[in-house]
């Protein structure tokens, strides 16, 4: 089946292209969500008309999504996930996740243009690539860290400390000292 491309198709073609596909793909998925028309001879004297107006469309997308991946040059991501001892997460950060933390801070960008090979399972920092237009991408970096790890301390660090260490309170060595303390919290607790 000869369909004619109403909007961008990833891996079939861009719009205006007259393409062969299966007859279900074109029958049951771009003919119905307007994707793609019936390559009659009505409609390929219609797209011949319409070409000068797809050319200008296609440059004002490619134009807007240069902008963007410049406003999203060096953006990172933070998703914060539960943990085991040796950096497995306790499930996984997906291409979900990065969409909804791109919003947060202020990009909508569908998930679908975020290339995430597979879903990130272990702690660390990931460079994603998000293919904002066909020819346009930008490179965000994902952060995972684990669920209430403390900032700045490095996991094995927080492991490596004592119980008794890390649960009891240090003991001020003086008067002086224990009053400055007690000064200093009594400061803080009244906000």
């Amino acid at each position: 089946m000869e369909v004619i491309l109403i909007e961008n198709v990833e891996k079939l073609g861009s719009r205006g292209q007259i393409v062969k596909v299966a007859d279900g793909y074109g029958r049951n998925y771009l003919l119905p969500r307007k994707m793609a028309v019936a390559a009659t001879p009505q409609n390929r004297k219609w797209v011949e008309q319409q070409r000068v107006r797809f050319l200008k469309l296609e440059a004002k997308e490619r134009a807007d999504a240069e902008d963007l991946a410049k406003l999203m040059e060096g953006v990172t991501v933070v998703a914060t996930r539960r943990a085991g001892e040796k950096g497995q997460l306790f499930g996984s950060v997906t291409a979900m996740d990065i969409e909804e933390g791109l919003a947060a801070q202020g990009f909508k960008i569908d998930r679908r243009k975020i290339q995430l090979g597979s879903p990130l399972k272990v702690l660390g920092e990931f460079d994603v690539p998000v293919k904002l237009h066909r020819d346009v991408t930008v490179t965000v970096k994902v952060k995972v860290e684990a669920e209430g790890e403390p900032e700045g301390e490095p996991r094995a660090i927080a492991e490596a400390k004592p119980e008794s260490e890390s649960k009891a309170e240090p003991k001020p060595s003086s008067g002086a000292a224990a009053a400055g303390a007690a000064a200093g919290d009594d400061a803080g607790s009244h906000d």
